[in-house]
């Protein structure tokens, strides 16, 4: 069977879906060019026989540095369920967006070798996308398709953390035996993300009270003191299991007056999900006493976006998987533990098993030296579609027909 299916992935096609896709500047706050992208890959995926919805975010708020709270925009997300009905069912996301704003100076596309592109997107991950539908392409030819149903999700607003469409992530990943997510592999070799830690990002607005700095200090409430007692005391929340990372106050004024407002921004990586719910939970203790201690008002935005993903046995299994998978088309798969994060955090915080770097092999990403291994499109692709075409024959351990 692995012929057949390998035979149909045109390595070709694939190479001119990623430079027209990258063509296109999606940069998350990028609406217009996402939008276009958008009906660019509702087109090219409505060759796979199921059903195509293009989803609006749900609403994202902000805070700003005067301390309101603002709208932020999101472009829609793309969705393709195809037999929905069927007993077995996986899970495939993509995200359209990158980190390269609409006016970045990295736009173009540039040959480095003659088999490594320069650009934006190439492989984070507009690459991983084209390995999701030609993967598809070749299974649903593959006499076995029948067997399996799907969802696909390439959301648009992955590289800020997916905060319009982690909801729809976890909607979709419920019931679903096995997830594969196609950000780049986690190094040039193809070695895949393993276990990951969580992220969350916070906003702490302080509202103190203004006075004269020389008159009558006295009557003030500093409200950049308290935030510096306040990072001090974060950091000493850190942990061998969480770090925290204070990473930018707003807030002040002139010499003079005693500064009533601040906005205190920072990022927390917990390891487990322990650790990440003991911090929260710790973290609402810590603004009460920063309030009482300095008489001051404390109010917080955000939270965790990605919970830590470890790797338990039926993802493991998964990863077994693919490692067998590629030992037959002769591709050496190996796998790390990272600090990055991805989607693959929310889906595997839903109990499904995930393997969240299937996407290209290449390098250098979130910045203008992006690359992408051209030969890995195929070779990765023909990975995923024979992953497909055995877990269509019963792979997954308790997986019957």
């Amino acid at each position: 069977m692995k012929p057949e299916i390998l035979d149909q992935i045109d390595a070709t096609a694939m190479l001119n879906d990623v430079q027209a896709w990258c063509a296109i500047n999606t940069g998350t706050g990028n609406l217009e060019g996402l939008k276009k992208q958008a009906d660019m890959l509702a087109d090219a995926f409505s060759v796979l026989p199921g059903e195509i919805e293009l989803v609006d975010p749900a609403p994202v708020t902000g805070i700003a540095a005067d301390g309101e709270e603002f709208a932020i925009g999101n472009g829609q997300h793309l969705i393709v369920r195809v037999r929905p009905t069927a007993n077995r069912r996986l899970l495939f996301t993509g995200h359209m967006d990158t980190v390269f704003s609409k006016d970045h100076p990295f736009q173009d596309q540039t040959w480095l070798e003659y088999d490594v592109l320069n650009g934006p997107g190439v492989a984070d991950m507009k690459g991983g996308i084209a390995i999701i539908l030609h993967a598809l392409k070749a299974f649903e030819t593959s006499g076995k398709a029948s067997s399996l149903g799907y969802d696909i999700l390439i959301n648009s607003d992955e590289e800020t953390g997916s905060l319009g469409s982690s909801a729809l992530i976890a909607e979709m990943a419920r019931g679903k035996l096995a997830a594969l997510t196609y950000e780049p592999a986690a190094l040039p070799d193809g070695t895949l993300a393993h276990a990951r830690g969580g992220t969350g990002n916070y906003s702490i607005t302080i509202k103190g009270k203004s006075a004269h700095a020389g008159r009558n200090p006295h009557e003030g409430r500093n409200a950049l003191v308290a935030a510096a007692d306040l990072i001090l005391r974060l950091k000493g929340m850190e942990r061998e299991d969480i770090s925290v990372n204070p990473a930018k106050l707003e807030g002040g004024g002139p010499n003079n007056v005693v500064p009533d407002h601040v906005v205190l921004r920072f990022n927390i990586r917990p390891k487990s999900t322990e650790a990440m719910e003991g911090f929260d939970s710790a973290l609402n203790s810590l603004l009460a006493e920063i309030e009482t201690t300095h008489e001051v008002t404390a109010h917080r935005h955000g939270g965790v976006t990605r919970p830590p993903k470890p790797v338990d046995e039926n993802a493991q299994r998964l990863f077994e998987l693919v490692k067998e998978c590629g030992d037959e088309l002769g591709q050496h798969i190996a796998w790390k533990s990272t600090g990055g994060v991805c989607d693959g955090n929310n889906i595997a915080a839903c109990g499904v098993p995930v393997v969240d770097t299937m996407g290209v092999r290449g390098g250098s990403i979130h910045s203008a030296d992006e690359f992408l291994i051209v030969p890995s499109l195929k070779e990765r692709a023909a990975l995923s579609a024979l992953v497909l075409s055995r877990i269509a024959d019963g792979a997954l351990a308790g997986d019957v027909n």
